[in-house]
């Protein structure tokens, strides 16, 4: 047997024994995952074919974890890269680098997630590369809504889409950095965006013809505006959200999911924010891993026959 021969039998050795520990079934976004302890050590192919897995299916929801504690969850987070935590550091936190959030600020922080539609860390200079999420108490209601990217882009009419890739959103922590609302995923090549509709001051428009300038608000809250819709139209038909069939899938305790945090957008729904007394507790984990590249165009879009105004 040749030595090439060995390296590839050696190859699919390990991908075909890491598949074994775990099983696959798509859902409506992503794909849950079966057959697996996380709170267990994890074999090295393991962990770089769920890293695999990850960017492929963009979310994974592994089932029937039980309790992970903070400093797990953490070491699990690692596993994609350096940790980087921006958030309120709540009493009740497991471990520094865990976001803890409730209905009952007792418990965690409030109010997480309700600001609009986003994908975490867009007024960093990378936004965050992934998001990781553990369920620990489950509510009777409430529930976090992804919604995949590239196919919202996809549904863009071809005026639209020109419009949008003009456009540079800047976060409302003035000072920080400027992005493509529209760019090229760094891992797949597959066009998302950048964004936070509920923390974005304004944008910048680059026009072929003009130098870039910053919109005004009336300008901004039309494409603020423009933009929800296209996360809500045809009856919310691009959202997934973890209660739109209470058969196959939902929220359970000791649920951890991992996201492609650049390939899908989410919001926590109103009713994550319902008191206790109606809906129960909930309380809800999660970490988030630097981003290691900034947001950027490596293409040119030639504007359509016609187009109409900001």
């Amino acid at each position: 047997m040749s030595m090439l021969t060995l390296l590839i039998n050696v190859a699919l050795f390990s991908r075909m024994a890491a598949k074994e520990f775990y099983k696959l079934s798509p859902i409506k976004l992503g794909a849950e995952v079966r057959g697996i302890d996380l709170k267990q050590e994890i074999p090295a192919e393991v962990i770089e074919q769920i890293k695999k897995d990850v960017t492929k299916h963009r979310i994974l929801v592994f089932k029937n974890q039980g309790t992970i504690s903070g400093s797990r969850h953490v070491e699990i987070s690692r596993w994609f890269g350096e940790l980087e935590s921006t958030f309120y550091k709540h009493p009740k936190s497991p471990h520094p680098d865990v976001f803890r959030v409730s209905n009952d600020e007792a418990e965690g922080c409030t109010g997480v997630g309700r600001t609009g539609w986003h994908i975490d860390g867009s007024f960093q200079p990378a936004p965050f590369g992934y998001s990781l999420y553990h369920m620990v108490v489950v509510p009777k209601e409430g529930n976090t809504v992804f919604a995949p990217l590239n196919e919202l882009i996809s549904g863009l009419t071809e005026e639209q889409r020109w419009r949008w890739e003009q456009l540079w959103m800047v976060s409302d922590r003035r000072g920080g950095p400027v992005h493509p609302l529209i760019y090229s995923h760094p891992l797949t090549g597959a066009k998302t965006l950048c964004f936070h509709l509920g923390m974005t001051e304004f944008f910048l428009v680059g026009l072929p013809s003009a130098e870039k300038r910053r919109t005004d608000w009336k300008e901004t809250n039309q494409l603020l505006r423009e933009i929800h819709q296209e996360f809500v139209k045809n009856n919310r038909a691009i959202q997934y959200s973890h209660k739109v069939n209470l058969v196959l899938f939902q929220w359970e305790a000791g649920d951890f999911i991992i996201s492609d945090n650049l390939a899908v957008g989410h919001e926590a729904s109103p009713q994550t924010q319902l008191p206790v007394e109606q809906v129960g507790l909930r309380v809800l984990h999660r970490t988030t891993v630097k981003g290691t590249v900034a947001p950027r165009k490596n293409y040119t879009v030639e504007p359509p026959a016609v187009h109409g105004e900001l």
